[in-house]
């Protein structure tokens, strides 16, 4: 197969996948490649111009949040013990938790994709860093973090600080 038709057929994978991200490996494994050669075709393919979101758990493009969603930054601050109930939290309320960002010394803002949506995200997010023998990005930050967040609107935001407040993991002002 031809590597531009290779690349077009990993772009309708992606996009028609709606909210699920795809993994290199299951890419690869249809289309007879390895997973590098996914992710160097994922890579010429953002190079291009398109929008192609790399989570831990696969590829995804971004969806229009549509009319009457609230996307916004949230200051949090916790230990890596309280992880999976701060992200319980904001998924038990209907909240999209897209990313979360750190303030690197050296590096300066790093962000990491989650897109996490319900309690099934949440644990495969909380296996796959229990398996791993990783950090977290707030873990190189003292446990200061932001999550980008989507919304309802900004009452249920309100509503999401107020949760993450009585739980202790608001970043106090």
């Amino acid at each position: 197969m031809d590597s531009s038709l290779r690349r077009e057929q990993i772009l309708d994978t992606i996009s028609s996948s709606g909210d699920v991200p795809v993994s290199a490996s299951i890419i690869a494994a249809d289309l007879g490649v390895s997973r590098q050669v996914i992710v160097g075709d994922v890579a010429l393919l953002r190079a291009q111009g398109h929008d192609i979101i790399a989570t831990a758990r696969g590829y995804t493009v971004p969806r229009p949040t549509g009319t009457g969603h609230f996307v916004a930054k949230i200051a949090c601050c916790h230990n890596s013990s309280e992880m999976c109930a701060e992200l319980y939290a904001m998924v038990d309320l209907g909240v999209t938790v897209i990313n979360v960002i750190i303030e690197h010394e050296l590096y300066g803002e790093i962000t990491g994709q989650l897109n996490l949506k319900n309690r099934d995200d949440v644990d495969q997010f909380v296996a796959q860093y229990e398996s791993s023998n990783t950090k977290l990005l707030s873990e190189l930050s003292k446990g200061v973090h932001l999550h980008t967040v989507a919304c309802h609107d900004k009452a249920h935001f309100d509503k999401l600080c107020q949760a993450l407040k009585s739980k202790g993991y608001l970043l106090a002002e």
